[in-house]
């Protein structure tokens, strides 16, 4: 059966040396200006307890990729300067396997396949948008997939993120009409999970499955799975 993760409390998938893996909670900003409660600054908190430091002790966190408030799933942290060069290079280089599970409207055919789009990130807004491969501000995104399910309510898509675009999933999925389940901000009409007054307190059907790396010290390789939240029981996906 598969576990299911609270959305309320910092979970911690994986920790070794100045590696943590944390299992991220929808409606958390990766990170944010001084004053807004985001990923960052609990991992901050859950560091300086660990290590006894004082409250307004300062301590330096690396993050080498980020994952969009309302998705969750997994995303790894370094405690110190050197382990974070180590994994933002890997990210660079794209040697790090990304693996997502999204639950998207419709019927997704054909079963598997590669999409390839050019995005464009909408100066000053968090928005991105399929534009022509000539636009001066593209850049090329492409995704991997396969179908693992589908029903009446839509389709359970296993994506490998071949490149790091903002919103990439999300606006590659919705522009052939397939938007993620509970993204509004592209499209979608269907709820998912928790409907919290504040939209931005929003889950939607987007998850981090699976991040493997290299580990920054020790060149081991680190292979991680992150739970599902309850905001996808509804789903009733077949887990086992």
């Amino acid at each position: 059966m598969e576990p299911k993760a609270n959305s309320q409390e910092l979970e911690i998938l994986y920790q070794d040396g100045p590696c943590l893996v944390v299992n991220k909670p929808s409606g958390l900003l990766t990170q944010a200006p001084r004053g807004i409660d985001s990923l960052e600054i609990r991992i901050k908190e859950f560091y300086r307890q660990q290590e006894g430091k004082p409250a307004d002790a300062k301590l330096y966190l690396g993050l080498a990729h980020r994952i969009d408030r309302p998705v969750t799933g997994a995303i790894v942290f370094a405690r110190h300067v050197r382990a974070a060069r180590k994994l933002c290079t890997q990210f660079a280089d794209r040697t790090v396997m990304k693996t997502y599970w999204a639950f998207v409207e419709g019927e997704v055919s054909p079963a598997e396949g590669t999409w390839t789009d050019y995005l464009h990130k909408r100066h000053g807004m968090a928005q991105a948008e399929v534009v022509d491969a000539d636009h001066p501000a593209a850049k090329e995104a492409i995704l991997r997939y396969h179908v693992r399910w589908n029903s009446p309510a839509g389709t359970w898509l296993e994506i490998e993120l071949l490149t790091g675009r903002t919103h990439q999933i999300r606006v590659q999925a919705a522009s052939r009409g397939h938007a993620v389940l509970g993204d509004s901000q592209y499209g979608s009409t269907q709820e998912f999970g928790i409907q919290h007054e504040e939209l931005r307190d929003r889950s939607i059907a987007l998850h981090a499955r699976h991040l493997g790396f290299r580990h920054p010290m020790t060149g081991e390789a680190v292979e991680i799975t992150a739970p599902l939240s309850v905001d996808w029981d509804p789903l009733a996906l077949p887990l086992e």
